[in-house]
């Protein structure tokens, strides 16, 4: 049968919306392996996560049941929200994928002072104290403290930060096509006949 069949837009949806399912469960079993080892505290990081997951999972289960039913109105609400999904996406991608040095230095500023439990969990995890300067009189969760001999955590962070934007960026823009096939896909199969069904009636 041709790749432009009913069949193969159907099978290629049905692949597309499994992709989507397999991801939004790797992203709610990473969170929770987080809190299981410690190595996140902070209840809003794994909220946002997990809420992320469950969004992409019920996504994908709309467009799953709409490709097996061929069910117009599913497949009509699944394309609009995709359309959606990709417009943030891309968008935040690119915006990361653009961030200068100084720019990623002033993100990690506002997202120190902003957050206190994530904090706590970067200067046990990266074993650093305090953003720009280290006070050994704070409070700090690292192991560090003990010796009195921490290092602060803005040059540790701003090491790695160009290559996390760079990773999520690329991870968030390769998803971002992948959505907009999903629209692609999605257009062209609402407006194909169902060879099963009556020939004469138009779905």
């Amino acid at each position: 049968m041709a790749c432009g069949g009913f069949a193969c837009s159907k099978n290629c949806l049905c692949a597309l919306n499994l992709l989507y399912t397999l991801v939004s469960l790797l992203l709610i079993g990473i969170a929770a392996w987080g809190i299981g080892f410690g190595l996140i505290s902070s209840f809003k990081v794994v909220g946002v996560v997990i809420a992320v997951g469950v969004f992409l999972f019920f996504i994908a289960l709309v467009g799953l049941i709409g490709a097996v039913k061929h069910h117009q109105v599913l497949l009509f609400f699944y394309m609009i929200i995709l359309l959606l999904v990709f417009i943030v996406q891309f968008s935040v991608s690119c915006a990361c994928l653009a961030l200068n040095e100084e720019q990623q230095s002033e993100l990690l500023e506002v997202g120190w002072t902003n957050t206190n439990s994530a904090r706590s969990d970067i200067e046990r995890n990266l074993n650093c104290c305090g953003f720009r300067v280290f006070y050994s009189n704070g409070t700090c969760a690292a192991d560090c403290l003990r010796t009195l001999h921490c290092r602060p955590c803005a040059p540790i962070m701003e090491e790695y930060a160009g290559m996390v934007l760079r990773f999520v960026g690329g991870i968030g823009l390769f998803f971002s096509f992948t959505e907009i096939l999903g629209v692609w896909l999605t257009y062209r199969y609402r407006n194909q006949k169902d060879p099963r069904a009556n020939p004469s009636a138009f779905i």
